[in-house]
């Protein structure tokens, strides 16, 4: 990688105090509220307090070092045009400085860029040239872009104007903190990703209130300033983690290092389960949404609580940037749970016979601490003698994944804890199904019923235990209802008993047509319930011969506990 340019050296906090309150940032910028996490202060015994600088207008603070760079240009540099490299934020700051100072802005930005902020920058009027898969590449490509057509280059934080810019973050918030009604404030958390935020925050508070503590966050994939400050010199990453895309930098910025290693009291490493935690606590809070970088030092809040316990302190987060990809939410949404460890996974081996789910839902009931969410139950038949079944249970608190491994193993069944597994959380429980060699005479079911504590156990209950189940999926989404794909094994000499179409026809493989007048014993528990309801649809495809068979697709309707819904249709492929 091309080497930054060198940054000016030998500001004192003094110097850069000086620069941080004549900085030129409000024509643009807006000073952002600086308000109590009430939420999130209850749950940890101490005040947090958020920097919402996911208000500015390009929802991060980017904009302010960036103008306060560009605005102390000269007229013949403005005139010739910007350019820079950005993975997004500092890409917004500097289209909206230029089109407020009237000038060409050329901003090379990753191809690995969310279309979100792609879209924003091209919107305010900036050029957007795509190159590389990283920040860094984007910067090689954008000094010869510099070079060629004699463009002045903003840098995202190795510059004293930018840092300055950023700065004035921490002033404001020393400034609010007297509207809060106390002066108090013991640390201040900082997302690092080249160190720009940071070193404006450092300085500023350095040069007023010394006491008060800076501590820098990283993630675990992308800590070069706290891997740097550890071996005395700047060490680049061979890689980044682009989960938090603002912060991956391979290599931080030589005044951004200098100032760090000075000023900066300590770091904390998050992995991504507790920034998507932090997202969610965010949320809850202020209803807004974060990016992965602006949820950065709510999650060491949270971290730095719990391995310090401490109690009655006044912490600051600022929440840098919310240009949050919203195909991301998937993903957060996902972990958030494992995150506050909300949600253990579990494998758990059973005995191949009839009844095994039925008494491992009892088990599940049996656990203390209340009624347990089934968050997830995946199972697919694969030995002669043992069930390997892959489950999720809510938790309430930090480490009773544990405690609920040793309930299942003291009444005979095997599990194992997989709540901080990755490879678990990543890919297994995605991996339910595929051709089984035992599974033969199958049948496929879709139900769908109310989302409730209890209600699988209800549903096993209900079921007449006639077949063996060889295939079994559910999976909480967060919506109102559930939905679980099931597999019978119905031998030839039961399918009249099972159901049988209008016609007399058979259908036979994972096609399972069931008749308006006959009840199969499968369903003769649930008779009891309410009353059935039939619907007489039609076209389904029959994918297992690769041909169109018209059969009828009834739903059944029933009632109990305050409502509870089930289909079931007999159109399923083959594969999984």
């Amino acid at each position: 990688m091309t080497t930054l340019p060198p940054a000016t050296t030998a500001l004192t906090p003094a110097d850069y105090l000086t620069r941080i309150l004549n900085a030129r940032v409000y024509d643009v910028a807006l000073e952002t509220d600086l308000e109590v996490a009430k939420n999130l202060s209850r749950r940890l015994g101490n005040k947090v307090l958020l920097k919402r600088e996911d208000q500015q207008p390009v929802f991060s603070f980017k904009l302010r070092g960036a103008y306060n760079k560009m605005a102390n240009l000269t007229p013949g540099q403005l005139e010739r045009g910007v350019i820079c490299a950005s993975a997004g934020n500092h890409a917004q700051g500097v289209a909206l400085g230029a089109r407020k100072l009237g000038c060409r802005a050329i901003i090379v930005m990753p191809t690995t860029t969310p279309q979100l902020k792609i879209d924003a920058v091209a919107a305010l009027g900036g050029e957007v040239v795509l190159a590389g898969e990283s920040y860094s590449d984007a910067y090689q490509h954008a000094v010869v872009l510099q070079e060629k057509q004699g463009l002045t280059f903003i840098h995202p934080f190795d510059d004293p104007d930018v840092i300055a810019g950023q700065g004035t973050v921490a002033m404001e918030m020393l400034q609010q903190l007297q509207k809060l009604g106390s002066p108090r404030l013991d640390a201040v958390f900082v997302a690092i990703g080249g160190g720009g935020l940071i070193s404006g925050v450092a300085n500023y508070i350095k040069a007023v209130r010394p006491d008060i503590k800076v501590i820098g966050v990283q993630t675990k994939d992308s800590d070069a300033m706290r891997q740097s400050v550890l071996a005395g010199q700047r060490v680049e990453l061979a890689d980044v983690g682009l989960f938090s895309d603002g912060t991956a930098v391979k290599l931080v910025g030589q005044e951004t290092f200098r100032i760090t290693q000075n000023l900066v009291d300590d770091f904390v490493v998050v992995d991504t389960d507790a920034v998507c935690a932090a997202i969610k606590d965010i949320f809850v809070d202020t209803r807004s949404i974060v990016e992965p970088a602006g949820a950065l030092a709510v999650a060491a809040i949270k971290q730095y609580v719990a391995e310090h316990q401490t109690e009655g302190e006044t912490y600051a987060a600022i929440l840098c940037g919310a240009n949050m990809n919203f195909d991301r939410l998937r993903f957060v949404a996902e972990r958030t749970n494992v995150g506050e460890e909300r949600e253990a996974l579990l494998a758990v081996t059973m005995p191949e016979e009839r009844g095994s789910f039925r008494r491992f839902c009892q088990l599940i009931d049996l656990l203390p601490g209340g009624p347990r969410s089934v968050t997830e139950f995946n199972y697919r038949i694969s030995d002669h003698d043992r069930a390997h079944v892959f489950v999720g249970l809510s938790t309430t608190a930090p480490g009773e994944s544990t405690r609920i491994v040793e309930h299942f193993q003291g009444h005979g069944f095997a599990a194992l804890d997989l709540t901080h597994d990755d490879m678990a959380k990543e890919h297994l429980r995605h991996m339910v199904g595929g051709a089984s060699a035992l599974a033969q005479d199958e049948r496929l079911l879709r139900f769908v019923f109310p989302e409730r504590p209890g209600a699988l156990l209800k549903f096993l209950s209900l079921m007449a235990p006639n077949w063996n189940i060889s295939l079994f999926h559910y999976r909480n989404q967060g919506a109102d209802y559930g939905r679980i794909l099931v597999g019978l094994q119905v031998p030839a000499k039961d399918g009249a008993q099972f159901g049988i179409s209008n016609d007399g026809a058979f259908v036979f493989g994972v096609l399972q047509v069931v008749g308006f007048d006959v009840l199969p014993d499968f369903f003769h528990g649930l008779r009891a319930a309410g009353k059935f309801f039939a619907y007489d649809g039609c076209q389904c495809c029959a994918w297992a011969q690769g041909a169109c068979s018209g059969c009828t697709r009834l739903f059944w309707f029933f009632s109990f506990g305050g409502g509870f819904a089930t289909s079931f249709c007999c159109r399923f492929r083959t594969g999984f």
